[in-house]
């Protein structure tokens, strides 16, 4: 048995001592000469999961004889491909990360049906870092999606013996990162519609997340500790900023020890941002604002406050880095990592109304936000228990969940349903019995289709693979656990018939990647498809706003 395989075969989803195993690719569909046959005309997607054999004896005529013997035999291949269907009638749309680009996937046939790498148009260092998918009522026709870039020297952070510093590729403009690119598929290829960081001044490098009635997006970034709002441009149009804020720390102790500035309390000073009068554009592209070298990797928050983290504005960092949009109300919520907090908007009026915080040892109630002058808003906390990262809106709307990490590894849970935030509550906290010590954490999170179940992705050290957690939502208890998914898993998302859950993991950008496969309800592993790059986030195209809710808008 090879490494490979015996990885597969310790992957197993446990609910008590009896765990069945994932099958292995090798049990499914022995690659002979009839299964690589079958890999051309049905799709690789078709092989690993054993899709039936397609009827490929008019695409061996042709090729070998005919009269037109390449038109007829394209043909044939399309006519007589099985769809898989296994999986559903989606597109799978996939971020390169340090490949500099972003894919998409059919899942019904397993092919990729276009890609884009940023290098091609002038970016001498992308990192393709999250993206969104607007609606479209048939995305194998045409769709429009957003990807954020990081900052360019976040590069060097994986430990790759590169030059690409000597060689002047992060500099100037065009090589430091934090493009917040538009692209338009149109049947047939991906296309570059906009840089918006061009368009608008704003460069951000993290989280990109759609409005639920996709009028518009927010993209955020934790080096710069920026949020921005965005209304959608379309085609060749030019995207417009709604509203864009910069979150600044106060801290009480700003002196002593590093650590205090954060753990002794202090203010969280939130500000509007102006553009200039004389270009119409913000201050804010490439590099300008940063207040780290690099990005807080996930769980790295301590990395700050231990003096591990460069940067111009250390002290000052929050750790905005997403933003997320309660699928029934017009409000956001911005985290801010260093605090285990949410800042909730209004989007009515682009103003911050109240504060929620997550770790237990903290106030169950919001947390006023005082406006002190036009365009600044302060918060204050009274003292800091924990860092957090990632959260989500249950697609109902009921509750929110926003993990604590480094020094609390538990979920914050919030009563949401309210119109006005200042009434939310925190009316719990889960905690997964695994969850002990720094590490591993709770990660990435997304729901099942119907809110019953909200599923996990469980990061664990390097190399270690990670685990997925799936909670009942009625408990708060874990009811099963998948063991040794993937390296570095990362965000999931559920198909829109309910089906099953896919899960995609980067390796932290050099070792193994590709995409887990789970039953949404029954929980049972179905097995890997292939993604080829560092993916770090994953999104189904969603063909209308009903779907939209289930993709990336309401959870990261």
């Amino acid at each position: 048995m090879s490494a490979d395989e015996e990885d597969c075969s310790r992957i197993h989803a446990s609910s008590g001592s009896n765990a069945p195993h994932v099958r292995r690719i090798g049990d499914v569909a022995h690659i002979d000469r009839r299964n690589l046959l079958r890999a051309a005309t049905t799709g690789i997607v078709g092989t690993i999961l054993g899709a039936r054999s397609a009827d490929a004896a008019g695409l061996l005529s042709k090729l070998l004889g005919g009269a037109d013997p390449l038109v007829p035999s394209a043909a044939a291949a399309e006519a007589n491909a099985s769809r898989l269907a296994t999986l559903g009638d989606y597109v799978w749309l996939t971020p390169t990360k340090l490949g500099g680009g972003a894919q998409a996937q059919d899942l019904a046939s397993g092919k990729t049906m276009a890609w884009i790498e940023y290098w091609n148009y002038g970016d001498s260092c992308p990192i393709a870092h999250h993206l969104a998918a607007f609606p479209s009522a048939d995305p194998r026709k045409g769709f429009e999606f957003i990807n954020s870039t990081q900052g360019g020297q976040n590069v060097l952070i994986y430990g790759i013996p590169t030059q690409i510093r000597e060689h002047g590729m992060l500099d100037p403009l065009w090589g430091q990162g934090n493009q917040i690119y538009r692209v338009g598929f149109d049947g047939r290829q991906m296309n570059l519609l906009e840089n918006i960081a061009e368009t608008t001044g704003v460069g951000l490098g993290v989280h990109t997340v759609i409005f639920p009635d996709a009028t518009g997006f927010s993209v955020s970034d934790g080096q710069k500790d920026v949020v921005a709002f965005f209304k959608r441009a379309t085609g060749n149009g030019k995207t417009e900023v709604i509203d864009a804020f910069r979150f600044d720390w106060i801290g009480n102790e700003p002196n002593g020890l590093l650590e205090d500035n954060w753990f002794k309390g202090g203010k969280i000073r939130i500000f509007r941002l102006v553009k200039a009068p004389e270009t119409g554009l913000y201050d804010c592209r490439g590099t300008k604002g940063n207040k780290l070298d690099w990005e807080m990797v996930p769980m790295g928050e301590y990395l700050a406050y231990t003096g591990q983290l460069p940067g111009d504005g250390v002290k000052s960092l929050t750790g905005a880095d997403n933003c997320v949009h309660h699928p029934i109300h017009p409000l956001s919520l911005v985290t801010l990592r260093m605090f285990a907090v949410g800042v909730v908007f209004d989007r009515t009026t682009m103003e911050p109304l109240a504060c929620i915080s997550s770790p237990e040892g903290t106030t169950k109630d919001a947390i006023a936000v005082t406006k002190i002058a036009d365009g600044i808003w302060e918060i204050t906390l009274d003292h800091v228990v924990t860092s957090g990262h990632e959260c989500g809106f249950g697609p109902q709307g009921k509750w929110f969940t926003l993990t604590n990490n480094t020094r609390q590894n538990s979920m914050g849970v919030f009563d949401c349903e309210d119109r006005d935030p200042r009434k939310w509550k925190r009316i719990g906290d889960f905690k997964d019995p695994h969850w002990i010590g720094s590490t591993p954490s709770p990660f990435h999170i997304t729901y099942s289709m119907d809110g019953s179940k909200m599923f996990v992705s469980e990061l664990h050290q390097k190399p270690a693979k990670s685990a997925i957690v799936v909670v009942d939502t009625n408990s708060w208890t874990t009811i099963k656990r998948f063991e040794n998914v993937g390296v570095d898993t990362q965000t999931m998302h559920v198909t829109y018939d309910g089906k099953y859950v896919l899960a995609i993991f980067s390796g932290f950008q050099r070792l193994e990647g590709g995409t887990f496969i789970f039953t949404q309800d029954t929980l049972e592993p179905v097995g890997y498809i292939p993604n080829f790059g560092g993916h770090h986030d994953c999104v189904i195209v969603p063909r209308n706003n009903r779907e939209l809710i289930h993709s990336r808008c309401t959870t990261v």
